[in-house]
């Protein structure tokens, strides 16, 4: 089993990394964030039985700890396994999907936590998350591809994040701009996925007898200060992050509106 996190000194924890880490401008780095929003995301979808192996051989921790290592320095602690599909699955569901009175203990959708709507109404709130994914060509899932759509699922969030640091990677690559990547990531991750993996992150902090996979929760441990550390150096980059639309709460954005270029 991991060893539990303390949370008194996040933010300052937070800071000491930023300035420690050299914020190296190479496509493998931008690549390297990308894996782990895109592992994040396979480790949040409903579980498969190969998730369960991957985690007993450690195969998923190797993946998962190499773009760790790279982007922050630091090795990933790996976690004691479920004992069994069937205790990684039961675990699932009791946190995230009907765990208590016929609701999740824990939400992975923003549009569930009252906060983070900031005002507006949750169609609103999912037609400006959905705005972000048009600008960039994505769609959210239709039912035959999988999850019905939900544009505000933590894993929709991580997949998207995934995406443009693929995008920033290849700018690099070529020698071309990535500044507009860049933006578009400081944005997402000011407006929705920072606030959404804080929101999650206390939840799960007031959860007592939990019996979720101790990977997961220490994915969900250090997801919101890894993310924060993410925001910083790109506002390092790009300067900082400033709401536009504040004052429009409850209109959404064009989506033919360029937002980032």
């Amino acid at each position: 089993m991991c060893t539990p996190k303390c949370s008194s000194s996040v933010n300052a924890r937070v800071t000491n990394m930023v300035s420690g880490i050299p914020m190296a401008n190479t496509p493998q780095r931008a690549d390297a964030a990308g894996s782990i929003y895109r592992l994040a995301a396979v480790a949040f979808g409903h579980p498969l039985a190969e998730l369960q192996q991957a985690l007993v051989d450690g195969s998923f921790h190797a993946a998962f700890n190499e773009p760790w290592h790279q982007v922050t320095g630091r090795e990933w602690p790996r976690c004691e396994p479920s004992a069994d599909f069937a205790a990684l699955e039961a675990g699932y569901i009791d946190a995230f999907v009907h765990g208590r009175r016929g609701k999740p203990r824990i939400s992975l959708l923003a549009g569930e936590y009252e906060h983070l709507l900031g005002g507006q109404t949750r169609p609103v709130f999912m037609l400006n998350i959905q705005a972000f994914y048009r600008h960039f060509g994505l769609h959210a899932a239709t039912k035959d591809e999988g999850r019905a759509e939900e544009p505000d699922h933590v894993i929709d969030m991580l997949e998207f994040m995934a995406v443009l640091c693929h995008l920033e990677a290849r700018a690099l690559e070529r020698d071309a701009d990535p500044s507009p990547y860049r933006r578009a990531q400081r944005d997402f991750l000011q407006r929705y996925l920072v606030p959404l993996l804080n929101a999650i992150h206390h939840d799960l902090a007031r959860q007592k007898a939990l019996a979720l996979d101790a990977t997961l929760i220490r994915m969900l441990e250090d997801l919101p200060e890894w993310t924060r550390q993410q925001l910083a150096e790109l506002e390092a980059r790009v300067g900082p992050y400033a709401d536009a639309s504040a004052s429009v709460s409850n209109r959404p954005r064009s989506v033919a509106q360029n937002l980032w270029n």
